[in-house]
């Protein structure tokens, strides 16, 4: 019989030694804050001296007041007005994967609308054989899916090209967020039109465009359209969000966000791209010479360590660290996410949460033993296709400095002693 007491085995003493440097430093830390009694423990609270809330005191739950600074917030200077502008998603105080809907940035081009699911239409015309509209019920009865994707604008991080600007991950990367849709497929819809009319697929797009003033009208090439889009009237499990398009938006997985076109009121079969405002006069990429790259609507594998960052410092002081981040790609999962903290010079592979889904946000980890050195932090994105995310110096070879979209370059904090941060270049 073996003695487990004298097991020496590597993975043994490789836990037991973990246990024990991961034991001393949060022994010391608790040994920081025992030096006398913690009133908060030997003392009675208030809170524990009578009753509180009942449970219909918020019908609809709402964050409690402690947490009332993790918003959405506005640059305002951006844009002359915040009817057509955008907001930013707190991304350095988030966690996890999932967004919260009321914390995912809002981009609209004539104000957010408010439409009723009874005065809700989705028409269909065009290169197909039935022509068809549908009400909000007619789309509840075809067959649903629930799929999680990222969304992204295309302009996220698209004022740090010319160098370090805004400071703050959620001002500089904060355009983005990942929800879980429920709603029908975009195939299933056409294929209920029918397709014969249009023939041969591969020179056919659809032009899809909102309810709203704007329209933001846009053309998207068949092949897309019968592949992963989403017709969605959920996120995370939940109506939209009128800000996000309620009652019906279209979502165009990994493609930019200017893609996926809110209160959807019409999808046309074309024989060719219609060349609309949306994707002629913007959301193309300029290049160095003047002339611009259009069609470019992949996401491309992207990340950034949300803390520490500019507004997310280090407050509790010298010993354990985590590092903690965002990483993304429009052309499937991620597989890797690299940290340096010396601005590139050297990279340890971080911990992803979970792994990674298919253009879905993944979380990644990286914990560390800090002692008030100073740290160039930076992160770094493989994706399924083996793709790895590029400095903004090779960015900037082939883009030159007259781009604002599809910025994807590797982000630096410089973080100081003290623990606060700011936004830097190191390219």
């Amino acid at each position: 019989m073996t003695d487990r007491s004298e097991d020496n085995s590597p993975s043994r003493r490789a836990f037991l030694k973990g246990s024990l440097a991961a034991g001393g430093a949060l022994a010391g830390a608790t040994m920081a804050r025992a030096e006398g009694p913690d009133p908060l423990i030997t003392e009675k609270q208030s809170w524990a001296m009578g009753t509180g809330d009942g449970v219909d005191a918020t019908p609809y739950g709402m964050p409690i007041r402690f947490e009332g600074d993790v918003v959405r917030r506005n640059v305002g200077w951006l844009t002359a007005d915040t009817i057509s502008s955008i907001n930013f998603t707190p991304i350095h105080a988030l966690d996890g994967t999932i967004t919260p809907q009321g914390c995912a940035f809002e981009r609209h081009h004539s104000g957010a609308i408010e439409l009723s699911k009874d005065d809700y239409r989705l028409m269909i015309n065009g290169l197909v054989d039935q022509p068809l509209v549908f009400t909000y019920a007619d789309l509840e009865r075809f067959p649903r899916v629930t799929r999680t994707f990222f969304l992204e604008c295309a302009a996220n991080t698209g004022m740090e090209w010319a160098g370090a600007q805004l400071n703050g991950a959620q001002f500089t990367h904060g355009m983005i967020h990942n929800m879980e849709y429920t709603g029908v497929t975009l195939r299933t819809l056409l294929e209920e039109a029918g397709l014969a009319a249009a023939g041969d697929f591969k020179d056919k797009w659809v032009y899809v465009e909102g309810a709203d003033a704007s329209s933001n009208g846009r053309s998207i090439p068949m092949e897309k359209a019968l592949d992963d889009c989403m017709i969605a009237f959920k996120a995370n499990g939940e109506a939209l969000r009128k800000e996000h398009g309620y009652p019906v938006r279209l979502i165009v997985p990994g493609w930019e966000g200017n893609m996926w076109v809110k209160w959807l009121r019409r999808i046309e079969v074309t024989g060719q791209a219609i060349e609309s405002r949306e994707e002629t006069s913007k959301y193309t990429d300029t290049l160095e010479d003047g002339t611009s790259r259009k069609w470019t609507w992949v996401m491309d594998a992207k990340s950034v360590v949300t803390s520490p960052s500019p507004q997310s410092p280090i407050k509790h002081g010298h010993g354990p660290l985590v590092i903690t981040g965002l990483a993304w790609s429009g052309r499937g999962a991620i597989t890797r996410v690299d940290v340096s903290i010396d601005g590139g010079k050297n990279w340890q592979e971080a911990r992803l949460s979970s792994e990674g889904q298919d253009k879905a946000l993944s979380r990644f980890y990286l914990d560390i033993d800090w002692q008030g050195e100073e740290m160039l932090l930076q992160s770094r994105a493989m994706d399924s296709s083996g793709y790895v995310q590029p400095t903004k110096a090779q960015l900037r070879e082939v883009r030159g400095l007259n781009s604002v979209y599809h910025n994807n370059c590797i982000q630096t904090w410089h973080v100081y002693p003290t623990g606060e941060a700011e936004n830097v270049e190191v390219s």
